[in-house]
């Protein structure tokens, strides 16, 4: 349970409260993969899964993002019962407002003019998609309630439960998926493949807001009444000066995704690179998301004696380490299998996927040193320099693409992946700039 601030931080504290929360990032990555298999499997495939792909996924995720990082939010400012109140209507206010938000672009001819006139998407999967982002409502309002409560979670030492939150998600998406699949036998129905995705994943994160509202009850009743903080009280303009640079970050950070596709539209083998691009995804997702994971544990176990000095060595021997795995598995015939067998590559675009990951190379590594350098930064309260390096970020990438939409250099998802990664070292840079001043006052705290 919780331990005492007063205690010592050893390298067994950082390992038991990093390992739940990135095993939770890695489970979540099984998500998008079980529900394509299935979909695949069902009558109108193209449609379906071009309509939750290509267009109700990334509008829900669009609409989210500003509370997605509520999770850092609750696990930095859940320090007692006023705190958690004040958070609690914050997070009811926001969910509330961009669920609302949801069901207007879902039911109203914005949902026309957006997919239909901005993305230009063909009006068969243009109704699917409705229909999907009808059924998916319930999203955003699952994802801040969880996030919240997942917060308090790993604040006061239970960074297992939501690995069981996570479990609970699967269970109850695979339940919708197994009974759809099921019912593919009995009825033919041509929207039946994006009903089941959207309601799949609709039950699985309201079933994952209920485990982490269900579990947080002893924690909200007998643990935060008694919290007594150093701190002055949470007030409204030092909360949006804390969070308002936070909830910007993903929503630039979403903006990454479709500037590299339409850089790599104007490179060298513009399909082809295009087509491998979910497989290099999800590879590289594998390692970086042990890395994201490492965000709230800083945020957790900084302000502990001995906090910064155990994380700092934690995150430089777990970079190291995810690289070597990973250039031991780039360098071998591992990555071939990967890209053949479990991503379904014919030999062609297997072997472009192959010299492509090798850019790559550096992500998951200079995502951990970023993770813990964020970390600094949201306890010392500087959000708006982690925006600034997504911005840094974006820059780069803008300016790379440029220079390779104008040149016949290299094939589009190799010169892309290199740039993402230029991007990365920029974020890094930056964030480790920026971090200097408060860094240096840990290490003062420290050694005194």
């Amino acid at each position: 349970m919780h331990q005492p601030k007063s205690q010592l931080v050893t390298a067994k504290d950082v390992w038991k409260t990093w390992y739940p929360l990135a095993l939770s990032w890695l489970m979540m990555g099984i998500e998008l993969p079980l529900l394509s298999a299935v979909v695949a499997r069902l009558k109108n495939p193209e449609v379906n899964l071009g309509a939750y792909g290509g267009v109700v996924f990334p509008l829900a995720l669009l609409i989210e993002a500003p509370i997605i990082m509520l999770l850092t939010a609750s696990t930095k400012l859940s320090r007692d019962l006023v705190s958690y109140k004040k958070l609690w209507r914050f997070m009811m206010l926001a969910g509330g407002t961009l669920s609302a938000l949801h069901l207007i672009v879902a039911i109203t001819p914005l949902f026309d003019w957006i997919v239909g006139g901005l993305l230009g998407v063909e009006d068969d999967i243009l109704e699917a998609g409705r229909l999907g982002m009808i059924i998916m409502t319930p999203w955003t309002w699952a994802i801040a309630h969880r996030r919240f409560n997942q917060g308090v979670l790993i604040r006061f030492g239970r960074p297992r439960a939501v690995t069981w939150g996570t479990f609970v998600r699967l269970a109850a998406d695979a339940a919708v998926l197994a009974t759809a699949y099921s019912l593919a036998r009995l009825f033919d129905l041509p929207e039946l493949g994006i009903i089941a995705a959207t309601a799949a994943v609709s039950s699985g994160v309201l079933a994952e807001a209920a485990y982490a509202a269900w579990i947080v009850r002893p924690i909200v009743r007998d643990v935060l009444p008694a919290e007594r903080s150093a701190q002055p009280p949470l007030n409204r303009k030092q909360f949006l000066s804390f969070y308002v640079p936070l909830a910007l970050t993903p929503l630039l950070g979403l903006a990454a995704q479709p500037i590299l596709t339409a850089g790599i539209s104007r490179m060298p083998l513009p399909l082809e690179s295009l087509a491998i691009l979910p497989a290099l995804n999800g590879f590289t997702f594998l390692f970086r998301s042990v890395s994201l994971a490492y965000l709230e544990v800083v945020v957790t176990l900084v302000e502990r004696p001995g906090g910064y000095m155990t994380l700092r060595r934690f995150a430089w021997r777990a970079a190291l380490g995810l690289f070597c795995i990973q250039l031991a598995i780039v360098a071998s015939p591992l990555a071939n299998v990967w890209f053949v067998i479990v991503s379904g590559l014919d030999e062609h675009l297997a072997q472009l996927a192959s010299n492509a990951v090798w850019a790559a190379l550096t992500l998951a590594s200079f995502g951990f040193g970023s993770s813990f350098f964020q970390g600094i930064l949201v306890h010392s309260h500087k959000t708006r320099s982690v925006t600034e390096s997504v911005v840094a970020f974006l820059a780069v990438i803008v300016f790379g693409l440029t220079i390779g939409a104008h040149g016949d250099w290299l094939a589009g998802a190799i010169f892309a992946y290199i740039v993402y990664s230029l991007g990365q070292t920029a974020q890094f840079g930056w964030l480790y700039i920026r971090s200097h001043p408060n860094r240096r006052t840990l290490e003062e705290a420290h050694t005194k």
